[in-house]
């Protein structure tokens, strides 16, 4: 591939982060010896190593010995991409260097694999460019020149001995890589079946999402039936709302006639709250004239209270008195019946008496008087002083009897007292 002016990717990255045993170099020579028009061109051959794999912008440089960066390069060529990268003889690539960008010194140079991210992956043995009849010209040298071939010589070898080293860490670094990508391969492998796993997921999901879409379909044809039911509605709308803001105009010039109304009612307000001071002040004295009032109401309705005591007492004592006054009058006109009763007894036995006894008026033992009737004895002075009067009117007054007109019970009618007592219990 020949060269082209754009330059090629390249960084800043040391030689620590480089990786040299990605691609090996094969056939390198010592010497580069010009000739004719064929042997003037350079043929690179390289090998790609089996877990490398080449981008379209790699590139491979000739740079000099003691380079730090891939910015360092004296001339390079793009590398060709192989077709099927499976294929043995797809690892064998090559590439030619055209005799017009070869250096035209005697230094030591390499060539250098560099991908596409200015990364280097394959670094070659040193070699020098000489004219083909170097063997038969006589170079002539001075003292100082042969010390400063060999000082450069020293340092030659001490960078190839650098150089070594470096193989080594990379053949080592190489090992670490193929057993990291020994690893990745089976995460791979695992990745993979997680992946087929996530396929038939998907496709089980796209058929869900195919049901769904089929679902929405449906819904938006829903919605565009009801969006057109909806622009219906909008024009009735939006003809509600041309009457609506002739309202607002209306309203607006209500709102006005209020604000004056508030401006007149704001005035009246202030007169209002001088007057409602004024009433404040005179509620203030009535307040202290009511409670005044209500400390004499108090005093009077506690001596109201203490009448009305009183008064209940009174009416209790009199309800105690009429009771006891009604059993009283109704024991006496009772006893007035009785004695009543008595008397005609009596005088009907005092009437059989006298016919057969003659009784001397007041000679033979004086008037006498019966102290237990009402009106006294009419017949006294006819009674023979051989009948006992007194006996016989005890006899009548025990058979008198005093009943309780709440609970009919009987008491004597010498046990007055007892029964007043018992009528007022049930008062209590």
């Amino acid at each position: 591939m020949e060269e082209t002016v754009e330059d090629p990717p390249t960084s800043a990255v040391l030689l620590d982060h480089c990786h040299f045993s990605q691609v090996i170099f094969n056939s390198v020579e010592k010497f580069y010896i010009p000739g004719g028009d064929i042997t003037w061109d350079i043929t690179c051959y390289y090998t790609l190593t089996q877990h490398f794999i080449p981008r379209r912008k790699d590139w491979i440089g000739i740079f000099r010995v003691g380079w730090k960066t891939t910015r360092e390069y004296y001339t390079f060529m793009w590398v060709t991409l192989p077709v099927d990268l499976n294929s043995e003889s797809s690892k064998q690539q090559e590439v030619q260097f055209k005799a017009y960008y070869l250096p035209k010194d005697d230094e030591y140079y390499q060539f250098c694999y560099v991908d596409q991210d200015g990364v280097v992956r394959g670094a070659s043995i040193p070699f020098q460019f000489r004219p083909e009849n170097e063997e038969d010209i006589l170079v002539v040298t001075t003292q100082g020149e042969v010390e400063e071939i060999e000082q450069h010589n020293k340092e030659l070898c001490k960078e190839n001995r650098e150089l070594k080293d470096s193989c080594v860490s990379l053949q080592k670094q190489n090992s670490d890589m193929e057993a990291t990508l020994q690893k990745k391969q089976e995460e791979l492998e695992t990745l993979k079946s997680i992946n087929k796993k996530l396929e038939q997921t998907m496709k089980e999901q796209k058929d869900c999402w195919e049901l769904e879409l089929l679902q929405l379909k449906e819904q938006n044809q829903r919605m565009s039936s009801e969006n057109e039911k909806m622009g219906v509605t909008v024009d009735q709308l939006q003809a509600q709302l041309s009457n609506q803001g002739k309202e607002m105009e209306k309203l607006v010039q209500g709102v006005q006639d209020k604000t004056e109304q508030l401006e007149h009612l704001k005035e009246e307000n202030g007169q209002l709250f001088l007057s409602l001071t004024e009433q404040r002040e005179h509620r203030k004295k009535l307040e202290q004239t009511v409670e005044e009032m209500k400390q004499k109401e108090t005093t009077a309705a506690r001596k109201q209270q203490e009448l009305t005591d009183q008064n209940m007492d009174l009416s209790k004592r009199l309800s105690e008195n009429k009771i006891i006054c009604n059993v009283l009058q109704r024991e006496k006109e009772k006893i007035e019946k009785e004695n009543d009763v008595s008397n005609s007894s009596l005088l009907s036995y005092l009437n059989c008496d006298s016919l057969s006894h003659q009784v001397p008026t007041s000679s033979q033992g004086g008037t006498r008087q019966d102290p237990g009737l009402v009106f006294g004895n009419p017949y006294s002075d006819f009674i023979d002083d051989g009948f006992d009067h007194d006996l016989a009117l005890e006899q009548h007054l025990q058979t008198l009897s005093l009943n309780c007109p709440i609970c009919d019970k009987t008491f004597p009618a010498k046990e007055k007292q007892i029964f007043e007592d018992h009528v007022f219990c049930h008062t209590l």
